[in-house]
């Protein structure tokens, strides 16, 4: 039987059209693909000095290496303006003189609202307004003083951050002559601020380090997750020995230590972190506790405040609260270092080897 005309008609249509279609959909497969891709990215590092003393080193990726670092510099100078005791025109400068202060700036109400967090969660082993105490005994402007029991007593009248009333527009505080010092959340805080900015560029894939406090958000050029070096607390700070690796992503660390921040009189070791409510330096076993959260502020008061806590202590909380995870380096009843991690940052954290 012969075939139908308009069939063959049909098939020779379909074999001319058929690769046509074909290659039309390798095309868009092949650009629907390509748009998938990430754009090429390139590194920018910037750095630079704030608080002071303090250096802050800032790493992103970004496809036209957009450069930031004058609006992050006039940043952090707002922020110093808010918060830095060194300023004495500050906003906190200007409330550690008065009983009240009406806040101006953006940045008081959030600090003064962690704080108060952290102190009630740690029964009060983190406390802003410890600064008296810090330098009675030395760590302060000035380092000659050496209190007594009493004067140690004296001093503990104008501790407390439960004598400090606030709410959305003012601070007040009911003690006169309290003062509050932010220095053991300050660099979480402004952490916190820089890497705010930065991603309000649409910019995901950050390193902001102040002070050795950090945010690592996304990845780094080479796609891994940011990595972090622990310090190891028993060598010299020239020698620049770690411990462990952090290796972490869309995670902030603060680290505080007592093996840095220290002297020796009589043969007794003072450390710089004070027990607010002993009003003496704290004699524990922990040396290092870092501590890993979603935001830098929140690590930063709770590395503080393991060091007041000791190590026992802080590893209650690090199992109570479900936001923090922790690291913490301590020495053992032989002398030797040894370690405890929470569950979740196990396969995060990277022994150096002989650790």
């Amino acid at each position: 039987m012969r075939p139908n005309y308009w069939t063959m008609i049909n098939r020779r249509f379909l074999n001319i059209i058929y690769p046509i279609l074909l290659i039309g959909v390798v095309f868009i497969v092949w650009k629907y693909r390509e748009n998938q891709k990430p754009a090429s990215q390139q590194t920018v590092r910037l750095s630079g000095m704030t608080m002071g003393t303090i250096q802050y080193n800032i790493t992103y990726l970004h496809p036209e290496g957009l450069d930031l670092s004058k609006e992050i510099d006039s940043l952090l100078k707002v922020w110093n303006q808010s918060l830095s005791t060194y300023i004495p025109e500050s906003e906190i400068s200007r409330f550690n003189l008065d009983s009240c202060f009406i806040f101006e700036s953006k940045y008081f109400h959030p600090v003064l609202s962690k704080s108060q967090e952290v102190f009630e969660k740690t029964n009060g082993a983190f406390d802003p307004s410890v600064g008296p105490l810090v330098n009675a005994w030395g760590f302060g402007p000035d380092d000659s003083m050496n209190p007594d029991s009493s004067t140690i007593d004296s001093l503990r009248n104008f501790v407390g951050f439960n004598k400090v009333i606030f709410d959305n527009e003012k601070v007040c505080k009911s003690v006169k002559g309290l003062e509050l010092d932010f220095s053991a959340i300050a660099k979480g805080y402004a952490v916190d601020v820089v890497s705010d900015y930065i991603r309000s560029h649409d910019i995901n894939n950050l390193l902001v380090e102040i002070g050795g406090e950090l945010m690592c958000l996304g990845h780094n050029d080479q796609g891994k997750p940011w990595r972090t070096g622990i310090e190891n607390p028993k060598v010299r700070p020239e020698e620049q020995k770690l411990y462990a690796i952090a290796n972490i992503s869309d995670l902030a660390i603060a680290t505080s230590g007592n093996y840095r921040n220290y002297y020796e009189k009589d043969g007794t070791i003072y450390s710089h972190t004070i027990d607010p409510s002993m009003g003496y330096p704290v004699q524990r076993n922990i040396l290092s506790a870092s501590v890993f959260a979603e935001d830098c502020m929140t690590a930063d008061a709770y590395a503080t405040a393991f060091m007041v806590l000791g190590l026992e202590e802080s590893k209650k909380v690090l199992e109570r609260e479900e936001d923090i995870e922790g690291f913490l380096i301590y020495s053992d009843e032989d002398g030797k270092l040894n370690h405890y991690i929470t569950e979740a940052m196990k396969d995060k954290i990277e022994m150096i080897d002989g650790q």
